[in-house]
Order: structure tokens, then sequence, then C-alpha cells
């Protein structure tokens, strides 16, 4: 039996003149962007030159490339280029949940790699703890909150998953009643979990500007409006060639950071579609409002369902308090196109101001002055992978999902150990030497994706059964669950 969820009778009551009238002076550009603006601004590339190390995608997971590549062999000259600018995609775009899991959860990772669910989990755990150890090391005020993560059960059958976790984990606090309003003070949950250990928050664009400044510091060479437009071998141990408008670039090797965008690597295109995130920011909280919501500690918040929410309190560059609210929505337009017309839905925006109310009608007509999407580089397992070619001296990392704030990290030493011939407790984990089953191409990607979002949005509404298809993806080691 289905029945609507609580966010689905929200929407069928809802007056939408009136939430479109609170969205209606939103602009499109992400919040982090607009309230620190680009972190660099890097000539491009306008000659040819020569280097030993190569990194193509300013986003995190180059920028984390570059700068542990010089960590690890200061000796070695890096190029980074950037098609754009510096974070003007998915790391400049993304909510700012910084955690510690590589596999999208411990369940997810039992479907994938089985048997390497602990070891994957230290390696996460670790890699979280040396990121903190980065920022603290080269003076990153990247407004970190520490505290982990909290969990609501919007549906009752939920309830019961909440409290087997805190009886199987001792870092997660159950929360009942008062005690979830004593942390956060919402209407949409009866019962919460504080995952005490599941990351942090931070600002996504001070982060990028704080690794561009420390990769910089190290000897880095980065050039902003430089596409690579094609990337070649020259044989076994002579190195690579990167063409860009502006001039070749001949490296000793190549780490490709695209992410979502097309790959350089054919082999790599079927593996990955973009699929559209969004997110909504409010105008600045009055006093009253602000202390409404509790939340004194500023956990990330986040609650259960497929079509998921998440949230999290920020502050404005005039130190003002504001509340994001994004997800629920996971749109993948037909073709795999990455379009900037995709980075605005209308519908996405007035569907998470509708579940605001939901979630704390006690900022009942709030207006909104931020409203933006973005793209996550999704693939069939929901957590990176990692490719290989042109005799070894050309690695690629994509496919992760949403976990890019930290994984990508974890993915840059991947990544070096491969090129580097570093025979690493990482690189022998199935996580790296397994790929996931691609996606097939249009026009058949597009059904396939779209019947999936409809039957997880069914098992939402039938108490989290999954049905005959998800139990399916999930034997195929299709499936997701986090």
């Amino acid at each position: 039996m289905q029945r609507p969820t609580s966010f689905e009778m929200a929407e069928a009551a809802a007056d939408i003149r009136e939430i479109r009238s609170r969205l209606a002076d939103a602009a499109h550009t992400p919040f982090w962007l607009d309230d620190r603006g680009f972190p660099a601004d890097s000539p491009a590339l306008s000659c040819d030159t020569v280097t030993d190390l190569v990194v193509v995608g300013g986003g995190y997971n180059g920028l984390w490339t570059a700068l542990r590549a010089k960590e690890r062999y200061p000796e070695q000259d890096v190029v980074l280029i950037e098609a754009k600018r510096i974070g003007w995609a998915a790391s400049g775009r993304n909510g700012g949940f910084c955690e510690p899991s590589l596999t999208h959860g411990s369940a997810n990772a039992k479907i994938h790699v089985p048997g390497e669910e602990r070891l994957l989990k230290r390696l996460g755990e670790q890699n979280l703890e040396e990121l903190l150890e980065t920022i603290e090391r080269y003076d990153i005020d990247c407004d970190v909150r520490p505290h982990g993560v909290i969990k609501l059960a919007t549906e009752p059958h939920q309830e019961r998953s909440l409290r087997e976790l805190a009886e199987s984990d001792e870092s997660v606090i159950l929360l009942e009643g008062e005690k979830l309003q004593e942390q956060v003070r919402t209407a949409a949950a009866r019962v919460g979990g504080w995952a005490t250990k599941e990351g942090v928050v931070l600002h996504p664009v001070k982060l990028a500007e704080g690794l561009v400044r420390a990769c910089e510091e190290l000897g880095v060479r980065i050039h902003e409006h430089t596409p690579a437009l094609r990337v070649r071998s020259s044989g076994r141990g002579a190195g690579v060639v990167v063409e860009t408008p502006g001039g070749r670039i001949s490296a000793r090797r190549a780490a490709l950071a695209t992410n979502g965008f097309p790959s350089l690597l054919r082999r790599s295109r079927l593996f990955t579609v973009p699929v559209y995130d969004y997110a909504i920011v409010t105008e600045p909280l009055t006093v009253e409002q602000r202390e409404s919501l509790g939340w004194a500690t500023e956990q990330g918040v986040a609650d259960l369902n497929n079509r998921f929410h998440y949230m999290r309190l920020l502050q404005d560059r005039e130190g003002r308090s504001r509340l994001l609210l994004g997800g629920y929505d996971a749109i993948y337009y037909f073709g795999r196109k990455v379009k900037p017309e995709y980075d605005v839905s209308e519908s996405s925006f007035e569907r998470l101001a509708i579940h605001m109310g939901v979630i704390f009608p006690q900022l009942a007509g709030i207006h909104y002055t931020h409203a933006w999407g973005g793209m996550i580089d999704t693939c069939s397992r929901f957590f990176s992978f990692f490719t290989q070619a042109g005799h070894g001296q050309i690695a690629t990392s994509a496919g992760f999902t949403g976990l890019g704030v930290a994984a990508t990290r974890f993915s840059a030493d991947v990544v070096l150990d491969l090129l580097n011939g570093e025979d690493s407790e990482r690189v022998r984990t199935k996580l790296v030497r397994r790929r996931p089953t691609p996606f097939p191409p249009e026009p058949f990607v597009w059904p396939a994706i779209s019947f999936t979002s409809a039957m997880m949005a069914r098992s939402d509404r039938r108490e989290g059964k999954q049905g005959f298809w998800l139990w399916l993806l999930e034997k195929c080691r299709l499936g997701f669950d986090s």
C-alpha cells in the first residue's frame, strides 16, 4: 500500500503563487560564490610548456591532486589547467558537507566491494583527519563546524532504522522527543540520530581558495581559461601531450580530474552521467528566527528518504545567519549533456521552499536570496572509480556522486600512486582495482534512470520497501543503500 510522504502532502496543499513570490528575487548564482567570489584569476596558457605532471581540472579533484603531488614529490614541476574558473562547477555549488565515507556508507560498500567495509571505513576516516590537518597547516579559514550530522526520521518506519543504528554504532546518539528538539527544533521528525563522527560542514569556496593558495605557495603553475582539447600518449616512457587553445603541454604524466564532464578518455565516457542537484538559501535570519531553530552546535542535518534533503546553517560575510536546504530532486537530463540552463529548475526550487515549511514551520513566510543547481558526476556504484591509459602515464578518477569534498583528496593520492607505480594499501583495494558497471548509451539511459527514480519515490511511499526493480538492481550490484 502506498501513502504519500509528508513532503508530497505539503506540495499538494501549497499555495504555489505565494511560494513563487518568496523565490522571485533569488539569484541563481551559488551562495558561496556570491558571498566570496572566485578563488583565483590565473592567466590562460599562452605558449607551449613542459612539466613533470599536468593536472586537468580546477575543482577539488584537481586541486588536491596538484597539492598532494607537490607535498609528496616536491622536486617535480606541476601544471594545473582549468577550462573556466577555479571552483566554478561542483566545487563551488555543493552544500559544504565533508564526510569521511568513501563509499556512501558501509551498506553500499558491502554491495559493491564486499569484505572491505572496515578497511575503507578506516581509510576514509584517516583521509578526513589528514584533510583537516591540511586545513590547519595551511591556515585555510573555511568555517569548519566539526560536529557530525543529525539524521532525521521524517517517516514513522525510519525511526526503527535509527534506533538500530544507534544500538550498533556507539558514535551515533539517539535523539528522541525533547532531546532532538534541544539540538534542532524541527516539526518534521520525532526521532533523530546524531552521527557525531560523520564529518564536518564548511564553506566550499573558501576551501577551494585555500587550496589554490597552498598550491601556489608550493610552486604549482595554475592556468584558468585553458580547456584541454585532447590528451595523447607519446609512447611508452615518452610522456604525454595535452593540447589546449593556447599551447601544448608536454608532461611525463597526466592526471585527469574532469569528473562529470565528458572524459578525455573515450573508454571512460559511459561510466558517468551528470545528475543535477538543487539548493536554496534564505534571506538573513532575524534574531527571533535564529533562536527559534535552536541548533547551537550547527551540525549538518539530513533525512533518511531515498529522495533525501540536506540542510545546514551558514553565515554570510556580514556574520548573519542563513539556512540552506538542498537535495530531494536529482535530475538527469536526456543526452548526457552538461548545460548552464540545467543549473536552474524553478520547479525544484519551489519544491524545496514548500519542504522548508514542513521541516521548519517557524520560518513561515521567509524569502530566499539564492537558488541554484549543479552537476554531480554519478556512477552506477555511487563512489569513485579509476582508469589508467597511455602506457600507465595517464590516470583519471571520477564518479564521486556527491562525496567529492573529502573523497577527492583520497582519490588524488590513489591517482598519484598509480602514476608513480606506488604499491600502496590504497591501490590494492577493490575500490581501486574494480570499476563500476557502465551506464548504457542514449536513448536507453534516460528511461532507465527515470524509472529507477520513480521506483525510489515509490519505495518512500511504501515504508521503505524496495520492490522488485530496486531489489534486482542491488543483486546486479547496481543498487544504492547509504
